[in-house]
């Protein structure tokens, strides 16, 4: 389609769906025209292409008519009802929600990793784009596990308030200033103050004590990176950093490897930046990793407690490769090879 591609964006006024859009336009995505679509509350709100102010449309079954590629990102009830409608619709749907992760028959993408599951979007033509978490954790990873094979990943995560969405971005900074002018510290969007606090729980407590967060975590970096049999456990925690994403990273391989062969893997890996040294102060940090689109890893040592051990640190910007850019990236790679 030499013209471009009409493309939808749903959840157009919210972090992440304002997110894509920049990267649409800053990438130069083909688009003939960008649809943005959003609840009735949003209805009417302006987001910017390319100069321009572009009213947001209320989401509706009729929404996705001419529609070549839809991207989803305003939760998983509404992708539930609408994704299958863009579908029928005659789009392809690259969906940001949890909504079909865990489907056999629905791809779970990240680029670096695992691109050409892409080519499996034709029988439901719904792409997957995985947990912000997931997606830093697996670029990481996939050349370690090839290599010398993950046996077990303990997986601690430090995340950011964005990734709850821009209300409780406003609750951090609003609770920021309340505490210092001695106000009162309203909570809405946490069970506890955020502010110059962390809460160990994201998400919705199952009946095993792991949060849906955590288990969206384990299961989804076994089928991205396609084997069942590493184990892996989680705990994730929201800290008051208003964007990007941390993660504490122990893993233990079936065969050797040490700290210098795991840099100079991860140095060659696309996607990757290696920031790791110690002697320096420098490793990654989320205010290094925001508006970036790469994947920062850093003080990779030895785990002298286990054979074959190695601990490490993840940092990226959750609203742009950990959800906005990968999709774009799924797009990208789309309209390239298969449409």
């Amino acid at each position: 389609m030499s013209d471009g591609y009409n493309v939808a964006v749903v959840g157009a006024t919210g972090a992440v769906g304002g997110e894509m859009i920049s990267l649409l336009e800053e990438r130069k995505f083909p688009v003939r025209n960008l649809i943005p679509l959003a609840s009735e509350n949003s209805v009417g709100k302006d987001v910017m292409y390319l100069g321009e102010d572009l009213s947001a449309e209320v989401l509706t079954e009729d929404s996705f008519s001419d529609v070549d590629i839809a991207l989803f990102s305003a939760g998983g009830d509404i992708s539930k009802k609408y994704a299958p409608i863009a579908v029928k619709s005659g789009a392809v749907v690259i969906d940001n929600t949890s909504a079909f992760r865990m489907e056999e028959d629905i791809p779970l993408v990240v680029p670096e990793v695992n691109a050409a599951a892409i080519s499996d979007f034709k029988d439901r033509r719904i792409i997957a784009n995985p947990n912000c978490s997931t997606i830093q954790l697996v670029v990481v990873l996939d050349p370690l596990h090839r290599y010398a094979g993950i046996r077990r990943a303990v997986v601690s995560t430090y995340q950011s308030v964005s990734g709850a969405g821009l209300k409780a971005i406003e609750e951090l900074s609003r609770q920021s200033v309340d505490l210092f002018s001695e106000g009162d510290c309203k909570i809405e969007n946490f069970p506890h103050r955020i502010a110059f606090n962390c809460i160990p729980h994201i998400g919705t407590f199952n009946d095993d004590a792991y949060t849906d967060e955590e288990m969206k975590l384990i299961l989804e970096t076994k089928k991205i990176l396609g084997d069942e049999n590493i184990k892996i456990t989680a705990t994730a925690v929201r800290v008051p950093v208003f964007c990007g994403h941390s993660e504490s990273v122990n893993l233990e391989f079936e065969d050797p490897i040490d700290p210098d062969k795991a840099r100079e893997i991860l140095m060659e890996t696309a996607g990757v930046v290696v920031m790791d040294e110690t002697n320096l102060c420098k490793y990654p940090m989320p205010i290094e990793a925001v508006g970036k689109d790469e994947v920062y890893v850093g003080r990779i040592r030895k785990d002298n407690t286990v054979e074959n051990g190695l601990a490490l640190w993840i940092v990226a910007d959750n609203l742009r490769k950990g959800a906005a850019l990968n999709a774009v990236q799924i797009a990208e790679i789309l309209v390239k090879e298969y449409l």
